[in-house]
């Protein structure tokens, strides 16, 4: 008879969780996984997919008016927000219809409800205790709010994705990749959008000039950034609510949402009884195994704060099958990983900003600046943006950035190029494709000047 229920308990059916827990099923284990909201996780259900919906579906403003310039004239056109979430959720449904499914086919028994650890080998489910050999924490993390009066008042990006109608003022209070996207859906609908940040400057970690293109290319299309500015107090007043600044200024919003961070959920679920060392944000420490400090307890995605991506989850939930249940110790590369920014325009990215890369060491920086193709004909003031950061002593291409249209779906394919080791004489070496704007990273030669 087993000495364990499971093999595997995994708390949390997210995207990092779903994997390591269907792979290690597959790998001959007897797995189980709990999860006391929808099954996807924050990506599917709360975060990337739904938002990326709200994106393309923001965007057609745009497109509707820029038709013009190629001849075609656009009948009236009317926006719908219900309509829009009505057809977002269709589709959340149906994804997670998929994963309940995967889990199913993969024979992972789905147990519903809060899983909290009771010791090394048990996890408690509302009452029913149930044991295994190894415990995974897949929770993710929860939008964090500060402590200041009136915070109730505010919406994170969980409940901005389901608002019952727009409204016509909004106040996002964040500068953070979150706000910037959410920043663009609201305005490009039609909302009057005014984005209070602490710091100078939003997109704080990001190049520097993909933060300065960034910000230019949202204010020209009427998102007010109101830089340096600390919110105080939130009050509800006739229907709309009124933000008071640390200066003594006040603002009115018809929506005040925050977006100023994410905390790892790990509060209440038996992690520090466990023995399990957490960091000061509340983030499980692990190894590059994704063992925490009790050798039965594993932790990846979010709730770890290493790299915060969907992707990079996906990989460790891999990676954990792998080294659990394949007899193959595996441990993620998380050098190069490239990202994008759902703002608009949006942001791709790769490798290091050239002010992660001039503290290795020399470097060298090529910027191209233009207006793309497209916008020739419609006449919109848009530019984007690409850089090259290069390694002076070895010609190795360290980063790659870009702000513009296609700029994740371009920065992606740089991604293995920057994976494989590539060098600029490399990109110098390949035929652009003509007329892309992708063209444009093959055909830069020109170095940025040294600043001094």
């Amino acid at each position: 008879m087993p000495k364990y229920d499971y093999d595997l308990i995994t708390i949390g059916a997210g995207s990092g969780g779903v994997r390591a827990s269907r792979r290690s099923a597959g790998l001959g284990a007897r797995v189980a996984v709990v999860e006391n909201l929808r099954v996807g996780g924050t990506c599917v259900m709360r975060g990337c997919v739904p938002k990326k919906l709200l994106v393309m579906g923001s965007h057609f403003a745009e497109d509707f008016a820029d038709a013009k310039g190629f001849g075609w004239t656009p009948g009236q056109a009317g926006f719908d927000w219900a309509a829009l979430i009505r057809a977002k959720n269709k589709e959340l449904d149906r994804l997670e219809s998929v994963y309940h499914r995967i889990l199913r086919e993969s024979r992972v028994a789905e147990i519903a409800g809060t899983g909290i650890i009771a010791d090394p080998h048990t996890v408690e489910v509302d009452g029913k205790r149930l044991t295994a050999a190894n415990i995974l924490v897949a929770t993710g993390g929860w939008p964090s709010l500060p402590d200041i009066p009136g915070i109730e008042h505010a919406v994170t990006s969980n409940e901005a994705l389901d608002l019952p109608a727009l409204p016509k003022r909004i106040a996002i209070v964040g500068g953070g990749y979150i706000a910037v996207e959410f920043a663009g859906i609201f305005n490009s609908l039609g909302a009057k959008v005014t984005e209070i940040i602490r710091a100078g400057n939003i997109l704080r970690g990001f190049d520097e000039d993909v933060r300065e293109a960034t910000a230019h290319e949202m204010e020209k299309k009427g998102v007010h950034i109101k830089r340096e500015c600390i919110v105080r107090s939130i009050e509800k007043s006739n229907g709309a609510y009124s933000l008071r600044f640390a200066e003594g200024e006040t603002m009115e919003a018809d929506l005040v949402m925050y977006a100023t961070g994410r905390a790892p959920n790990t509060k209440n679920i038996g992690l520090a009884e466990a023995g399990v060392a957490l960091d000061k944000k509340g983030a499980v420490v692990v190894d590059r195994y994704s063992r925490s400090t009790v050798a039965s307890i594993s932790a990846i995605g979010d709730v770890t704060e290493r790299k915060n991506l969907t992707p990079v989850a996906i990989a460790e939930g891999e990676a954990l099958a792998r080294t659990l249940f394949g007899n193959a110790p595996t441990a993620v590369d998380y050098a190069n990983v490239a990202s994008a920014v759902f703002s608009q325009p949006p942001i791709g990215t790769v490798g290091l900003s050239e002010e992660e890369a001039a503290k290795r060491g020399p470097v060298d920086v090529y910027v191209s600046r233009f207006t793309p193709m497209k916008h020739t004909l419609t006449g919109r003031d848009e530019k984007s943006m690409m850089k090259i950061v290069v390694d002076r002593r070895t010609d190795k291409v360290l980063g790659c950035h870009m702000v513009g249209a296609d700029a994740p779906e371009i920065i992606q394919g740089l991604a293995v190029a920057l994976k494989c080791g590539a060098t600029k004489a490399q990109f110098d070496a390949t035929i652009g494709i003509h007329p892309t704007a992708a063209e444009e990273f093959v055909t830069m030669r020109e170095k940025q000047p040294e600043e001094g």
